[in-house]
Formats: C-alpha cells, sequence, structure tokens
C-alpha cells in the first residue's frame, strides 16, 4: 500500500501518509540509521486509513473512482482474461462503431462472445472511440454478434462503461432510440446465457443497450443510473454544482443497486480500485464468469429465458 496511486482530493490523508513514508526511507537510506518501526507504524496507518476511506466511499467519490484514467477497460480485460480472441466489426449496415468492441473468445476452456464499451486511454483513442459513447450502428453491431453467438450456442458476455449513448442529430437521424430498444427486445429472448457487468459508468439506455443478463454484476466502485450526476444536477437546479447531492440522490453506488434488486451481485475490487491491481480484479471477473457460466449451463432454454423475464419485469413494481 505504501505505493498507491492517488489521484483524488479525497484521497489526501493516503497521499500524506505515503509521503511521509519516502521521507523516512529517504532519511533511513542518508543516515543508516533503522527506522523500522516508525516505517511500520506509517505502514500501518496507511492501511487502515485506506481501508476506512475506501470502505466508505459517498455516491460522487465512486463516480470519480469509476472515472480514473487508468482503470481497466474492455479491451484490457479481454486480453487479461482471455486465452484467444477474434474482435469481429461492423453492422452490416452503416459502418464500424468504434465505441463498442466485440467478438469470440475463450475463458478457461469456454467458447464466448464478448461486447463491450471501450472509451480510449488518451485524447487521441478517446476522439477514436468517440469517447465510449455508441451510435445507433454500435448496438446494432452488438446485436448482430449476439446473434450470432445465439446460432453457434456460445454465451454472450457484456462490459458496460459508458457516459451515455452518443446524443447527437445524426445519431437521432439513424434511429438510436430504435436500435437500443431493439436490443433491450431481443436479448430479453436471446437463447444463450447472458452475463453483464458494469466496469465503469453504466449511464442511461447507452449502458441498458448491452446491459439485460441473466445475471448483472456491478465492480465495486462503479455506478449505474438513468442520469450522470451533473446532467441530473443541471436539471434541477439548472447547475453543475449540485452534482454531489444529486449522486447521493440518484442512488447510482452499486450498493445502493443491490439493495433495490437492480443487480444480482458486487464484484469486490482491490483497495483503492481497479487500477491498483488490473490483474487481480480480471482474475476476479474470470472466476465469476467461469462459475456463473457453469450454473446457467446447466438451466434449460426456455427457463432461462423466462427467468430473465421475470427479474426485469418485476423492478420497479410498488405496492400500496
Amino acid at each position: 500500500m505504501a505505493y498507491i496511486k492517488t489521484s483524488f482530493d479525497f484521497e489526501k490523508p493516503l497521499a500524506d501518509l505515503v509521503q511521509q513514508i519516502e521521507k523516512v526511507k529517504q532519511v533511513a537510506d542518508k543516515t543508516k540509521v533503522d527506522m523500522s518501526a516508525t516505517l511500520e507504524e506509517l505502514e500501518g496507518r496507511l492501511d487502515q486509513t485506506s481501508s476506512v476511506l475506501y470502505s466508505n466511499l459517498t455516491g460522487w467519490q465512486k463516480v470519480q473512482m469509476s472515472r480514473h484514467p487508468d482503470r481497466p477497460q474492455t479491451l484490457d480485460y479481454i486480453n487479461m482474461i482471455c486465452d484467444d480472441f477474434i474482435e469481429l466489426h461492423g453492422d452490416r449496415t452503416v459502418k464500424d462503431d468504434k465505441a463498442i468492441v466485440g467478438g469470440f473468445g475463450t475463458i478457461g476452456g469456454e467458447h464466448v462472445m464478448i461486447i463491450g464499451h471501450q472509451k480510449g486511454k488518451n485524447t487521441k483513442e478517446r476522439q477514436f472511440r468517440n469517447f465510449g459513447m455508441a451510435n445507433p450502428e454500435g448496438y446494432r453491431k452488438a446485436l448482430r454478434l449476439m446473434k450470432l453467438a445465439e446460432k453457434f450456442n456460445k454465451p454472450v458476455i457484456t462490459f458496460i462503461d459508458t457516459m451515455g449513448a452518443y446524443p447527437g442529430l445524426e445519431a437521432e437521424e439513424r434511429g438510436q432510440g430504435e436500435a437500443i430498444a431493439r436490443n433491450l427486445l431481443e436479448m430479453s429472448v436471446l437463447r444463450v446465457p447472458i452475463l453483464c457487468f458494469v466496469v465503469g459508468e453504466g449511464a442511461s439506455g447507452g449502458a441498458l443497450g448491452i446491459g439485460i443478463g441473466d445475471k448483472v454484476y456491478m465492480l465495486e466502485h462503479t455506478w449505474y443510473s438513468v442520469i450522470s450526476p451533473e446532467s441530473c444536477s443541471s436539471i434541477l437546479w439548472r447547475s453543475w454544482d449540485f452534482k454531489e447531492k444529486a449522486a447521493d440522490c440518484l442512488k447510482l453506488t452499486s450498493n445502493d443497486m443491490f439493495k433495490n434488486g437492480l443487480i444480482d451481485g458486487i464484484v469486490p475490487e482491490p483497495l483503492g480500485g481497479a487500477h491498483q491491481d488490473p490483474e487481480a480484479i480480471a482474475a476476479t471477473l474470470k472466476d465469476t464468469i467461469l462459475k456463473d457460466l457453469k450454473t446457467l449451463g446447466k438451466e434449460k432454454t426456455d427457463s432461462l429465458i423466462s427467468s430473465r423475464i421475470d427479474k426485469f419485469c418485476s423492478m420497479g413494481v410498488v405496492q400500496e
């Protein structure tokens, strides 16, 4: 933990402790004085402070964590958990949307179709990927790949990480709403198991367009909501200044979503977030995928579809 990367204001107590540890190490190297007791005390305080801090994050702080520039994205997870992967392109109608990637891969001997949002890691790549905001052809590409998986009886794995579907005029002209709605319909009756993971941001219909599954999970420090805190704040208070309050009101964290019965489970992240130890979170995801595929593979297709539909139809039901 002495080398934890800190990026946000709320992580300042950790940054201060890390700085103290580095100074003590420098003094020990220069003076050759045994500072092991002091180092042990500081590292103990660092571990304790980290545990308390990351187990009590607010809604807005989790939103910040989900946007960390070093956080693993879909292609990172594919590279870490797949034995092989063949990317497939295009929706066979308009073009190949770079904001959504997908293809056949092998995970622990299981052949699956993997589909997910890809934001990009630097400015040039983010522009190329349209910041992970898919156009209609992206969702139509995703649906084409799902139907291909259904044809060959292969499970579908989706990784959700988007600020929302692209809101541009041209996207609406090409049927953005219809493309997402079509995915919701087709995914609900797809005749193969579907596992969905929110690995970063899960905003609006852009996330839901590949988010209908037999099991829907959120990583610990992610969010899933109909609207981002900034947009919610601008609508309700005519300013982004209330984004922290909006994040709390939206109940968008993994804990809130699980309590409300909107997801099936929470995938724990390494202390400090997925970006601190990408290999560890990838291993956890791989274990979760293989375990669920083994369980879902034993169910009859009609029963699988019926359970999937019942799960989503029961959400949001209010009894007076």
